[in-house]
């Protein structure tokens, strides 16, 4: 009575195993041996099944739906014996409610956020890594997506709401969050240094801060209205162009167009 024995029958008793589905989009997070239809797992029988997602390495915020016996469940459920979890992806295009859609991108997603802010979408940026801590408490304190490709930052309970970027390839990553968020774009109307606004300029007044060849050759410019940068339609605007169309394009011309 109450030997080893009994302890180890005791917790085995207490670990429930349930049957686990994982959706496509979300398999290249989980172990290998997770990654082909319904798998059986054993929990600790007090984790919320919140936790045992996060366990097998999903972020939360890649999560929609969570099925357990084929009824929507929230996170904070303790899973039992015998059921069937199903866990779902975010449904696209993902709403973001309770504040205007805007992001706060890490130190390793700098093409991005230049190319959201080329787009008109709002993109705070940190080019320094200022640690997860404050990133989380930034994101909690602007209301702004935390977007990062670090599964780690986006576990952080501070954070207000986040994304993982799946892609390493600035294109695609941009196809990836503008096919799940959505967002209006507004070409050509924000500082890609700073995310400032811009505003139109007469040449007479950023005249100062141009190069002789520049003066002598535009003469049509805009101006930050936050860090002061000018901005005229130079050698690399039709590169420029091509990335605006598309993404334009793709997100089926809904845009402001602008310059």
């Amino acid at each position: 009575m109450g030997g080893p024995a009994a302890r180890w029958h005791a917790v085995g008793v207490n670990r429930p195993e349930i049957l686990l589905t994982v959706a496509p989009e979300l398999r290249l997070f989980v172990p290998s041996e997770r990654r082909e239809g319904r798998t059986a797992l054993r929990t600790d029988g007090t984790s919320t099944l919140g936790h045992v997602v996060e366990s097998l390495g999903v972020p939360l915020t890649e999560v929609g739906r969570l099925l357990v016996d084929g009824r929507e469940t929230a996170v904070s459920h303790v899973p039992r014996d015998g059921e069937s979890v199903e866990v779902c992806a975010v449904r696209r295009p993902q709403r973001v409610p309770g504040a205007p859609l805007r992001f706060l991108l890490d130190v390793h997603l700098g093409t991005l956020a230049r190319r959201l802010r080329l787009l008109g979408v709002d993109a705070a940026y940190e080019s320094t890594d200022i640690g997860d801590p404050a990133l989380a408490a930034r994101s909690a304190a602007e209301r702004r997506v935390l977007l990062s490709r670090d599964r780690g930052l986006l576990r952080r309970r501070e954070n207000w709401a986040g994304a993982f970027v799946y892609s390493d390839r600035p294109d695609e990553q941009l196809r990836d969050v503008l096919g799940r968020f959505a967002p209006e774009l507004a070409p050509w109307t924000r500082c890609t240094a700073c995310n400032g606004l811009l505003k139109e300029a007469e040449k007479g007044t950023v005249e100062e801060r141009l190069e002789g060849g520049t003066r002598r050759t535009y003469d049509v410019f805009a101006q930050c209205t936050a860090c002061g940068r000018v901005y005229w339609q130079g050698a690399h605007h039709a590169r420029l162009e091509a990335v605006v169309d598309a993404a334009v394009r793709e997100s089926g011309g809904a845009a402001t167009r602008h310059g």
